[in-house]
């Protein structure tokens, strides 16, 4: 069952995120960034934040009470919105609970009224990009900034970390 995140979420929705991108629990899936960061991924006061803003919607993916996957849906502009945070727990990736939460997020926005689906994604991350790629992203050419002295995203071991955009007609 896919539904949107409330505040009661916030705990449990935290430990899923930092498993699914941090430390030694991420390594046991494809699709952490363990190698590329230390430190934590978010915390909950980023979590309510992104609950409380009007323009996001958070995705939580959970079965018998226990929760699998996440994804983040911002309106970013009148007919466009940005998919992030998707994280599925380390030990159901490749079973396509990635899929339906980026079908999910795909979904939502265009019942939003967007047209267009954009994403950042650690520009490092050649396997994750190439499966948004076979999912109908494609990359658009910009980079944007990596917030690299800003440790509510990761401790950095590297400094050329950088994000790639990517993005997505709806609707097709």
């Amino acid at each position: 069952m896919i539904r949107r995140a409330t505040p009661a979420d916030i705990p449990a929705l935290h430990a899923l995120v930092e498993a699914a991108f941090r430390g030694d629990s991420a390594r046991a899936g494809w699709t952490h960034e363990a190698d590329l960061l230390g430190g934590q991924r978010t915390d909950p006061d980023m979590l309510a934040a992104m609950l409380a803003d009007p323009r996001c919607a958070l995705l939580l993916a959970e079965e018998g009470g226990a929760f699998l996957g996440c994804v983040a849906v911002t309106r970013v502009a009148a007919r466009r919105s940005a998919l992030g945070m998707l994280a599925v727990r380390p030990d159901r990736q490749a079973g396509g609970l990635g899929r339906a939460l980026v079908a999910a997020a795909e979904d939502h926005a265009w019942d939003e009224g967007a047209g267009a689906m954009e994403m950042t994604v650690i520009g490092q991350r050649g396997d994750l990009i190439a499966w948004y790629e076979r999912r109908g992203y494609r990359r658009t050419g910009e980079r944007r900034a990596f917030p690299l002295d800003d440790a509510r995203f990761g401790l950095p071991y590297t400094r050329t970390l950088y994000f790639e955009v990517l993005e997505r007609s709806l609707g097709e």
